[in-house]
């Protein structure tokens, strides 16, 4: 995705785009090899939503006539954050709910019908080709050819060839921030049915101290839920019908409970893992070639619980496009890493505060991480009863305002007022998991 969002920017400027790709590339929205996450849930971010928006206009439209529902992520989803359900209430905060092989597929067709736009197949990357002095890279090395080009983009994931290549030119690597996890999430299609969730798109519970358990249940294309249960510090969710009923028992969201217990499957389980986060800070080497970039996941790996990726790939691609517009196209890489550098700080701040609730994560607990983590329980416990309260979350967890709009006076004086009213949390459904290894009734 951060390869393709990119190219469409950079089709603006250059007459001539190549996109390489080691995969196979489908015809159909369908998982590949290349993209394994895919088979899991994603949860595109309503600001990721505009900013796709703003790269291809009409991409919206184009995926609800291919069955995407378009989602108030405030009014039409049940938040259970820290086990507190939060009140529902209209909002702009509009999301899609797909698959990732939908949006992937409809965001490559677009991108590959822009003129000059080329995708080869089945192709990988061996190295870089440089200037004599190196101070430039000239091109990509693939089997039995060099592609010569003004501008060489790494959009190779978390695993991308960026770091080793440096280093076999002389340049430093990148500094690297971890954070260890142990996220491991399964997946699971049901088939939709009228009033299934009470009519609702969608509902979360987040994984706390104490139970690093979450799961979600979010609508898609094709009249179907994904559900997803995702475990923290080497929790594993099962894969079996039983197993699976018996672990969303243990959690605060009866809306899971209903959809696998009385839900017709519509796809086997499938399992992920997702070690470590991790944020690698170009923006901080003194050296860097010139004609060369890295985006996306080759920048920062976010913990997917948070379902951030797609988003920040995106609001590179505008920065990206900002910059080619106002600068051109000598010297790219300085400003785009600091740009990126800051458009990751909120999103990757978030992230790791949460994560850093759980004493077995390792990092820094200053006394911010310590005080903000405190408060945002406060808030979720007065967004019960104050729908203000939710909406400000939401907007900052999609990326739509920054985490110091939560401290903000107003907010801070409902979150004081919330707090006394001591709210109920949910309490996990009493589930009785099937006697035998038959399917669940549905």
């Amino acid at each position: 995705m951060g390869g393709l969002l990119a190219a469409r920017v950079l089709s603006e400027a250059y007459e001539k785009i190549v996109i390489v790709d080691r995969d196979a590339v489908p015809d159909s929205a369908v998982a590949r090899r290349g993209v394994p996450q895919g088979r899991q849930l994603h949860v595109l971010l309503a600001r990721g939503r505009e900013a796709l928006e703003e790269l291809l206009p009409g991409l919206t439209g184009e995926l609800q006539r291919a069955g995407a529902p378009l989602v108030d992520l405030h009014d039409q989803v049940n938040w259970h954050n820290d086990a507190y359900l939060m009140r529902r209430a209209p909002s702009s905060l509009l999301a899609l709910g797909l698959s990732r092989p939908l949006l992937e597929h409809a965001v490559r067709e677009r991108v590959a019908a822009l003129p000059g736009v080329e995708i080869r197949p089945q192709t990988s990357v061996s190295g870089l080709t440089t200037s004599p002095d190196r101070r430039r890279i000239t091109g990509v090395r693939v089997s039995g050819e060099a592609i010569e080009a003004d501008l060489v983009v790494d959009a190779g994931g978390r695993g991308c060839g960026t770091p080793a290549w440096l280093g076999e030119l002389g340049y430093d690597r990148p500094a690297e921030e971890q954070v260890r996890v142990g996220v491991t999430y399964v997946t699971r299609t049901y088939r939709r049915h009228p009033g299934l969730i009470g009519n609702l798109y969608g509902a979360i519970t987040n994984s706390t101290p104490g139970s690093p358990r979450a799961g979600i249940v979010a609508a898609m294309e094709n009249d179907r839920f994904a559900v997803a249960l995702m475990g923290m510090l080497g929790e594993q969710p099962p894969t079996d019908d039983a197993g699976m009923l018996e672990f969303a028992g243990t959690l605060p969201l009866p809306e899971l409970t209903e959809v696998i217990r009385s839900a017709e499957p519509a796809s086997d389980a499938v399992t992920m893992r997702f070690p470590t986060s991790v944020r690698r800070r170009y923006e901080r080497l003194r050296r860097f070639p010139d004609g060369y970039l890295v985006v996306a996941d080759g920048l920062c790996s976010f913990n997917p619980i948070y379902g951030q990726g797609i988003t920040v790939a995106a609001l590179e691609a505008l920065l990206l496009r900002r910059l080619l517009a106002t600068s051109g196209t000598h010297r790219l890489a300085p400003p785009f890493f600091r740009g990126a550098a800051r458009l990751i700080e909120g999103p990757w701040s978030i992230a790791v505060g949460q994560d850093l609730r759980f004493a077995e994560v390792e990092g820094r607990r200053g006394p911010k991480v310590r005080f903000v983590n405190a408060y945002v329980h406060r808030l979720h416990m007065g967004a019960t009863a104050d729908p203000a309260l939710g909406g400000a979350f939401l907007r900052v967890l999609n990326l739509v305002d920054p985490p110091t709009a939560l401290l903000a006076p107003g907010v801070a004086l409902r979150v004081l007022r919330g707090y006394f009213r001591r709210p109920i949390p949910t309490i996990p459904p009493a589930v009785v998991p099937p006697r035998s290894a038959d399917p669940v009734n549905w």
